[in-house]
């Protein structure tokens, strides 16, 4: 599910870049693990979905999948992407808990 996110196209919905692997003892017709796969929506839920989405700048992605009963449900969440200001302190953060950590192994040989 990492690097999933929905699509709205033409009043459905659409999850995209969901690789779901194919079955270990199916044969040369499996399907593409990678492929775009439509969810079931109701058509007032994705005319919400896509005011928001279009209004706010929020995006569409997946949260959880589960099963109930035969079939497979797709948890969907509003999301709102990172700033760039927001992943250059991710990034500094990072690097300074690594230079600590590298700090206290040098210090724990010596």
């Amino acid at each position: 599910m990492k690097e999933s996110w929905v699509d709205i196209r033409g009043g459905e919905a659409f999850v995209q870049g969901m690789h779901i692997s194919p079955y270990e003892k199916g044969n040369i017709f499996n399907r593409d693990p990678l492929r775009v796969r439509k969810l079931l929506m109701h058509k007032r839920e994705i005319m919400r979905l896509v005011g928001q989405t279009k209004q706010q700048g929020l995006t569409l992605i997946p949260l959880r999948m589960y099963f109930k009963g035969p079939h497979v449900k797709l948890e969907v969440g509003l999301c709102k992407g990172k700033k760039l200001y927001d992943k250059r302190a991710d990034i500094a953060a990072k690097d300074a808990k690594r230079n600590i950590e590298r700090a206290m192994k040098e210090q724990n040989r010596n």
